[in-house]
Order: C-alpha cells, then structure tokens, then sequence
C-alpha cells in the first residue's frame, strides 16, 4: 500500500464501505467476502494498517496474530460447523490484492468443502 493510501479493508472498518460484518471487537473485524469461494466465506481483519501480510504480523504483534486464529475458529464454530479453512494469502504472486493483513475462513455450514476450493483475493 502506498504512503497515504488506505485500503478498502480500512475504509470498511471506517464505515465508509458497507460490509456484511459478522464480528467486531476492539482489535478485529469479520464480514463476509462479496466474492464467495466457499459456502461459508468470511474475512478477518485486524483493525491496524500497520502489517501488510500475516509474516510482518506474526513478526510485529504474535498476541494479535493469535487474536485473529481464534476469532477464526469462533466464526468457524458459529457458521461453518467448527471446520474450516483458514487461509492467508502474502505477496501479489500468492493472490494477495489487498495489502492489509487479513484472513480467509472457507466452510461450510454443514461441514462439507470440496478440495481445491481455494481463497482468493
């Protein structure tokens, strides 16, 4: 992200964006992706702008890493059965299009998510 530039994940978190938010706390966000990959598909969002991908938040605030895994998995308890897919995409090669940490939760409300269905930007 350039200096100055804030990203659509921000903007949401802003309230200048509608999303359809499933969870919001202090330090995270949660809504579902417009673009669903699975049935259940949900982004989760630290609030910071500081960390581009998941290794400069794992480097940078571990605590907050954790943060978002467990929000993961209580979203995934509530919408998608407790299974899921928690997926990261870092670098513009892996997927990543928005250069705001965030994470992908594929599911399924009945437990069920075919292979290959993968989350992308």
């Amino acid at each position: 992200m350039e200096t100055g530039e804030r990203s659509i994940f921000s903007r949401i978190i802003a309230g200048e964006i509608p999303a359809d938010v499933v969870y919001d706390s202090e330090r995270i966000i949660a809504f579902r992706d417009i673009a669903p990959k699975a049935p259940v598909h949900l982004l989760v969002v630290p609030k910071t702008e500081q960390y581009r991908d998941v290794v400069e938040l794992a480097a940078g605030d571990p605590a907050l890493l954790a943060e978002l895994v467990a929000t993961a998995q209580k979203l995934a308890d509530e919408h998608a059965d407790g299974d899921f897919r928690l997926i990261f995409n870092t670098g513009a090669g892996a997927g990543q299009t928005v250069f705001h940490v965030h994470a992908h939760i594929l599911g399924s409300p009945d437990g069920g998510l075919e292979e290959g269905s993968l989350g992308d930007d």
